[in-house]
């Protein structure tokens, strides 16, 4: 595993580059992973209006702000992802924010295509879901924790669903964005927060 991973980490790039590429893709009319659809380049267009949005716009509780600069283990947030998902672009603006609060966590990211060895130890049910956070000891590259591919409140709303409707209609992904945009990045950012309260000692808290 730790080989698979750091070769990831030899593939991957920071959040500020990976803006940069969304961009480009954006005006090339292209989009990333192995399905190079007018689909897949209309959501990477869509997806990077959003994290654009959500950049400049998203906000964290003093509270919150407080506990994340809190934590003093240095850590690699790697990040699986690609142009085309919905949720990623909701949630990486979330996570950069976050990171960008403490020098001790390193935020990298990686396509999932391009990683596959790497998706395939961070399956969700057996599927190749993204966004997923994986949370590494910046020295051992031990794997201190996993999280996604989605807020834990969006969890439960896709979760129910499919359990009464086997699986997710448009009209039910229109639910879901509408829940992003109402949410505003706090319920991950909670969520966030506290996957960084399980790797810290108590008498930090």
């Amino acid at each position: 595993m730790q080989q698979i991973i750091k070769e990831s980490l030899d593939n991957s790039i920071n959040y500020a580059d990976y803006c940069r590429l969304m961009h480009k893709l954006v005006l090339d009319k292209f989009t990333t992973g192995d399905d190079i659809s007018e689909a897949n380049i209309n959501y990477t267009m869509l997806n990077e209006a959003r994290m654009s949005r959500w950049n400049k716009k998203l906000e964290i509780a003093e509270s919150e702000k407080a506990i994340i600069k809190g934590f003093s283990t240095e850590v690699i947030w790697l990040v699986i992802t690609e142009s085309w998902c919905g949720d990623a672009a909701h949630l990486l603006p979330v996570i950069n924010k976050v990171a960008e609060l403490n020098t001790n966590i390193n935020m990298r990211i990686v396509l999932r295509d391009d990683n596959e060895n790497l998706m395939n130890l961070f399956l969700t049910n057996g599927s190749k879901s993204v966004p997923k956070l994986i949370m590494l000891d910046a020295r051992s590259l031990k794997v201190l924790g996993v999280y996604g591919p989605r807020p834990s409140a969006a969890t439960k709303m896709v979760d129910d669903y499919k359990h009464i409707h086997g699986s997710l209609t448009p009209e039910f992904k229109e639910a879901l964005q509408r829940w992003y945009n109402k949410d505003k990045g706090q319920t991950a950012i909670k969520d966030l927060t506290k996957f960084l309260k399980k790797q810290t000692p108590s008498f930090y808290l």
